[in-house]
């Protein structure tokens, strides 16, 4: 039978083709597999031969194809290495009947066989391969996970004990400062000890919030968006002024949110501070925008600063803990704000181009938030 005469003419040659296979197949130095791939080869191409004789199933095939998948992802290099060698080992096959004594009428139903168990052996191992490398990626995804969840424990726990023994020492401060400004009105250099104080306070107040302890026993309330950039911007007063940085605001006055308001400064103060250092070194005119916008299915507010832009490929790990591009950071700011504006039910987002660097979080409405239809803008 023709088969059996192609199946005969591969047994004689086998050892001819399984070292020209092993010449040319690519492999790494590192490959801890390399001294299998032409054994692997040799595999496949005995069940070609067996495959003719219809000893074997496409089953059998599908096995040897997992095998080689399990050892390619082992090995750890390049996949696209491992479908070259197939296609090669496949050449080498076809090459070598078409210079054998069998007809046309012969040759054609046997290179559809060929190219048949050459294919299915190609699925399996690509799919299998596939798979594994995605399970692989998801074990790492988890492990990193689980890192950072433990890092953001020991760091709770941390912040917890950190405030507890800088609060009460930094609240009698900032409570005899106010004393001695009501006693001596004129004692110079007072203004300056108070904002300091408020500003160690405000970093005292980030660590208290990454260790979620900050929400507890307290209640939602109904303010005013614009009273609340009030606050801030007179808050970060001495700072816009170091800067020298001209602030727009356009805020509905009656407009307001619903949730925990000094949360919510938090998360603007961290903002705008980051606008600001953005600025510092900044030529030319200096610009941060602060505007309010309400649709009918959510609330907008956006901060955007003129300054240094953030490079593209920061722009998608800048709310993770931990990370940050300052000399003395902390790389918990905007990660906060994250962790604040989900927790209101909302999302933050960023986009940074060389003209403007955007910072967007978006609200559902409330039942009990109002705004007018009436708008303004507010110039420092």
């Amino acid at each position: 039978m023709p088969m059996d005469d192609l199946a005969v003419y591969l047994d004689e040659h086998e050892a001819a083709i399984v070292k020209e296979f092993k010449r040319r197949i690519a492999v790494s130095d590192s490959d801890q597999y390399k001294g299998l791939i032409h054994l692997n080869g040799q595999a496949l191409y005995r069940m070609v031969i067996e495959y003719f004789r219809s000893e074997i199933t496409l089953e059998d095939i599908k096995e040897l194809a997992y095998k080689v998948a399990y050892e390619r992802n082992r090995a750890e290099t390049n996949i696209g290495d491992f479908v070259s060698n197939v296609c090669m080992g496949r050449e080498l096959v076809i090459d070598l009947l078409q210079k054998g004594p069998f007809t046309p009428a012969t040759l054609m139903p046997a290179l559809l066989k060929i190219n048949e168990c050459f294919d299915v052996f190609l699925v399996h191992a690509v799919f299998k391969y596939t798979d594994l490398k995605d399970n692989d990626l998801e074990e790492k995804k988890l492990f990193i996970e689980r890192s950072h969840k433990d890092r953001l424990t020991i760091l709770g726990q941390m912040a917890s004990s950190f405030v507890h023994e800088f609060r009460n020492p930094l609240t009698s401060i900032m409570g005899f400062s106010r004393l001695l400004k009501e006693d001596y009105p004129n004692l110079p250099y007072v203004e300056i000890i108070e904002n300091e104080l408020r500003q160690l306070n405000y970093r005292v107040s980030q660590f208290l919030l990454v260790s979620k302890k900050g929400a507890v026993y307290k209640q939602m309330e109904v303010f005013s968006v614009w009273e609340l950039f009030d606050e801030i911007l007179s808050f970060l007063y001495p700072n816009i002024v170091d800067v020298n940085v001209d602030i727009q605001c356009s805020i509905d006055p009656t407009f307001q949110l619903k949730g925990y308001k000094d949360e919510m400064k938090q998360v603007f103060i961290n903002i705008i501070s980051n606008a600001l250092d953005a600025l510092h070194k900044k030529t030319g005119d200096k610009e941060i925008v602060i505007e309010v916008s309400q649709k009918l299915d959510s609330s907008l507010i956006t901060v955007s600063n003129n300054g240094s832009p953030i490079p593209p490929d920061l722009l998608s790990v800048i709310f993770e803990p931990f990370f940050t591009t300052k000399e003395l950071g902390t790389g918990i700011g905007l990660y906060v704000c994250k962790e604040i504006i989900e927790r209101h039910g909302g999302t933050i987002t960023c986009e940074s181009t060389d003209l403007q660097t955007k910072f967007s979080m978006q609200f559902k409405p409330c039942d009990t938030c109002t705004t007018g239809s009436m708008s303004m803008s507010h110039h420092i």
